[in-house]
């Protein structure tokens, strides 16, 4: 199968790549060499900026691909771009998304009442409000103003003419994540504190992770699978934990011998307060995709930790504002707090 993928060189996109190649299939990458990554020495590469696919339309003739994955559709007119441009040249288009997509999103942001019965399924409702990172001073990677899963979804499984398939993303850790999920846990575990607070709100709080290498199997079961046209998927850990659960995982793994202490939100300081709903769990259920297509995660849960905390220590970030809530990292503060709730 020839398989044109749009992006695919930076976190999820080469381990996607990697095993798209191992499954036999003729692979090219359509990027704008933004972002180097070591790709196999049998992919092809085609370089452009999207905004110039409808102006290559006889190069993409020629190359026929069958399938079209595209990892970095952001906005509507991203989609449009991606439709109007394999109509009548690729048999179908596979678009990656997000679990950011439904209510319960904004139900965390604090954007709408109502918590949102989980697991989510393909038939939970979505966001009333669209533009989810619109209002934030610091979007999240970067993303575009207009950055709007919803309505790349509408217009990708709205075509007749070319279908398509939705993969919705959760929570990605691993090798190369550029938001660094594990590290306010295990810096904290590297440099030997003897507790770890955990807000009382956050303790229970559950969300959906997945393993880089298992999302970018399931990713490749999707783009190869002609049963998944007009399909929309889940990919997310088998295993659903809270927050003091994951805690307690990365700790067994990366050996750190000391202890979680939950602490009542009264005994937070004000610039600790999160500004977020975590009443509103956001966890997805992924049986659809291990009925149809077959996945399973190649990478056992212990096996995936192990490999994202020796990737995280040999690679951490040089700016503290790069990985998730940095006050977490408030060590003075920290110490107060424990003094209080030891007393």
């Amino acid at each position: 199968m020839k398989i044109l993928i749009v992006g695919g060189t930076n976190f999820i996109g080469p381990p996607v790549v990697s095993q798209l190649v191992q499954m036999g299939h003729e692979i090219t990458v359509f990027h704008r060499r933004k972002t180097t990554a070591k790709l196999p020495s049998n992919v092809h590469e085609f370089l452009g900026d999207r905004s110039q696919l409808p102006n290559m339309k006889s190069e993409l003739q020629q190359l026929s691909p069958d399938v079209v994955l595209d990892m970095v559709a952001y906005t509507e007119q991203d989609a449009q771009t991606l439709v109007n441009t394999f109509e009548g040249i690729a048999q179908r288009v596979v678009v990656i998304s997000s679990m950011d997509v439904y209510r319960a999103y904004g139900v965390i942001l604090g954007r709408e009442s109502d918590i949102v019965p989980v697991p989510l399924t393909k038939d939970s409702p979505l966001r009333s409000s669209l533009y989810p990172f619109r209002e934030m001073p610091n979007r999240p990677l970067d993303a575009p103003i207009d950055y709007e899963k919803i309505l790349v979804e509408r217009v990708v499984m709205g075509n007749s003419n070319l279908p398509g398939t939705i993969v919705r993303l959760p929570m990605v850790y691993g090798a190369k994540d550029p938001l660094h999920r594990l590290l306010p846990y295990l810096r904290r575990m590297d440099e030997n504190r003897p507790v770890i607070l955990v807000p009382e709100k956050i303790a229970k709080w559950r969300g959906s992770y997945g393993y880089v290498e298992n999302v970018a199997y399931a990713i490749a079961l999707a783009v190869t699978k002609e049963s998944a046209a007009d399909h929309i998927y889940h990919v997310a850990d088998a295993e659903v934990l809270s927050e003091t659960e994951r805690i307690a995982k990365v700790k067994e793994v990366a050996g750190w011998q000391g202890k979680v202490v939950i602490v009542p939100q009264e005994h937070l300081p004000a610039d600790w307060q999160l500004p977020l709903n975590p009443k509103q769990d956001w966890f997805v259920d992924a049986t659809r995709i291990r009925q149809e297509l077959g996945y399973n995660e190649i990478v056992p849960l212990d096996q995936a930790l192990r490999q994202t905390i020796d990737w995280q220590r040999s690679h951490p970030p040089e700016q503290a504002q790069q990985f998730a809530a940095p006050w977490l990292l408030d060590y003075e503060t920290e110490d107060k707090i424990l003094s209080k709730e030891l007393v």
